[in-house]
């Protein structure tokens, strides 16, 4: 069953897989580092994971996403005190989710919960100060752009600035 790095593109993009009795689906509450993230499971109860290495350089999980954990050596970890009780089986991709939700295996708590398409980034908070909209901006409300300090200026900026500084000495 164990594909390995070599395989793990192709295992991620089956569509039909079946959760076996020792596996269950939660959710990425929060990236904790050195491959541990914490999860919800299907009884909304919060835990450690271990995300293994052989995931760290082609799939990437962030907040909200939805994998497979195997929780086969769950009782004796709590028993010795560890606080990391399952291990990350699979990471369900926006597609599996979307018909994995029409399933039975899909958790009831999970049922409200929208999947995180790949494709779009995490949304831009906006912050409006006093509830005050600045009435220049005609860019559809986006956010404005930032500098980007890596550049030097273009010619054409440096030449209206030397050609001020040299009016304003003149008169």
């Amino acid at each position: 069953m164990n594909r390995g790095r070599r395989n793990l593109k192709q295992a991620a993009s089956e569509q039909d897989f079946t959760l076996e009795e020792c596996q269950s689906i939660a959710q990425v509450v929060s990236l904790r580092g050195s491959n541990q993230i914490e999860i919800m499971d299907a009884k909304g109860e919060n835990s450690l994971a271990l995300f293994p290495a052989k995931f760290r350089e082609s799939m990437w999980i962030r907040r909200g996403s939805f994998v497979v954990i195997d929780h086969t050596g769950k009782e004796k970890a709590q028993e010795s005190g560890s606080k990391v009780t399952s291990i990350v089986c699979k990471v369900l991709f926006f597609e599996q989710v979307r018909l994995l939700q029409k399933s039975p295996e899909w958790p009831e708590i999970f049922k409200d919960t929208k999947p995180i398409p790949a494709d779009k980034s995490s949304p831009i908070e906006q912050h409006e100060d006093d509830g005050e909209i600045d009435s220049s901006d005609d860019d559809d409300g986006m956010p404005p752009l930032e500098a980007n300090t890596n550049r030097l200026r273009p010619f054409g900026v440096q030449c209206d600035a030397e050609t001020d500084s040299g009016s304003d000495s003149d008169s």
